[in-house]
């Protein structure tokens, strides 16, 4: 499902997976389910289909969320085609929130740095 992207690194993190590109994250998987980054543009695509900011319960029982990460819709687990698309918009994403950032904390290899 993710070949289209080229080049996904798959990094354990939070007790999941992290999705990576180009050394910026753009998804995680966990519990069963996927999030991706999404814009502030995206959200009400993501909202449309049911979805919802990631959110995941610390060790002392505090619910943490990330804003800018929404579960996938479920439907693309069946549509690996719209599952690419899905995630080339998080990538975009990804690529945008880290332009947006000071230079001096961009990632590494950023071409924007």
């Amino acid at each position: 499902m993710l070949a289209p992207l080229g080049g996904v690194a798959i990094r354990r993190m939070f007790g999941g997976l992290g999705l990576f590109r180009e050394g910026l994250m753009f998804g995680l998987a966990l519990h069963g389910a996927v999030s991706l980054k999404a814009s502030p543009d995206e959200t009400a695509a993501f909202a449309a289909e049911g979805g919802a900011p990631f959110s995941s319960a610390t060790r002392g029982g505090r619910v943490t969320t990330i804003a800018s990460y929404w579960r996938a819709p479920d439907r693309l687990a069946d549509d690996p085609e719209a599952f690419a698309a899905w995630a080339q918009r998080a990538c975009a994403a990804a690529e945008a929130a880290d332009r947006a950032k000071p230079a001096g904390r961009r990632r590494a290899g950023d071409p924007a740095a």
